[in-house]
């Protein structure tokens, strides 16, 4: 199995929110209501005095991938140890199964803000699940600021059709999904409410709509050179995610 910052997004893990007087509430959330979630618990330290947004941004991903001489299926099964880095550029090996991205640039009204993510991979029968431990945002001195004030949690379920393992063709899928709390700035406080949250869904949306192919595209390379026997396991990606 590969890694990206690409890769980068469905939710419910641990989320995270530091304040400085904070209450801590332990929550069991669901974004998702199909049959195979089970109820996680989730920690967020959070305050109520100040008015906040929630930008949310689903994306399910697919690609046809054409089985070599080692079936798609057993590359999903790889352990986290194994995965290849395809962006070694923007992602820092933590341990085995834990990894820092580092995702690019982008604008939030006229702000650049570039998040760093911690994430955890855990193996699954028939792929895996990417999901956030931690988020820390940099950019200008305003961004930095929002650290203490926002929450961010993220899931990304990568998976094959284990059904069709005989097939000379398999669908390989990547079903993401992205949320966002955030204490509104006071500078933006004038702004409607909607109007923020419906801006910051729209950039989470469009974050998922570039990555995501491009993951998927990577993740594809690097299944067709591990069928194909090379077992180096180096980075196959330049950066530019």
């Amino acid at each position: 199995m590969a890694l990206s910052s690409s890769s980068l997004t469905h939710l419910n893990p641990v989320s995270f929110q530091f304040r400085r007087n904070p209450r801590i509430i332990i929550r069991n959330s669901h974004l998702n209501s199909s049959s195979d979630d089970s109820t996680r618990p989730a920690f967020r330290i959070s305050s109520d005095s100040a008015p906040r947004a929630r930008f949310l941004a689903r994306r399910t991903e697919s690609v046809s991938v054409r089985q070599l001489q080692r079936p798609l299926i057993e590359y999903m099964s790889l352990p986290a140890s194994q995965y290849s880095v395809l962006d070694a550029e923007r992602i820092e090996r933590v341990d085995d199964n834990t990894f820092k991205c580092y995702v690019y640039r982008f604008k939030f009204f006229a702000f650049e803000v570039c998040p760093v993510l911690l994430v955890r991979v855990d193996e699954q029968p028939n792929g895996c699940c990417i999901k956030l431990l931690s988020c820390k945002l940099e950019g200008s001195p305003i961004v930095v600021a929002q650290n203490d004030k926002f929450d961010a949690s993220m899931e990304n379920k990568i998976s094959c059709d284990s059904k069709q393992s005989d097939s000379k063709v398999q669908r390989l899928t990547s079903d993401a999904v992205i949320e966002v709390n955030i204490e509104i700035p006071f500078a933006f406080r004038a702004i409607p409410a909607q109007v923020i949250e419906s801006t910051g869904s729209q950039v989470l949306q469009q974050i998922l709509k570039i990555m995501l192919p491009r993951f998927m595209t990577q993740l594809m390379k690097d299944y067709q050179a591990w069928a194909s026997g090379d077992t180096s396991r180096q980075p196959l990606g330049t950066g530019q995610i």
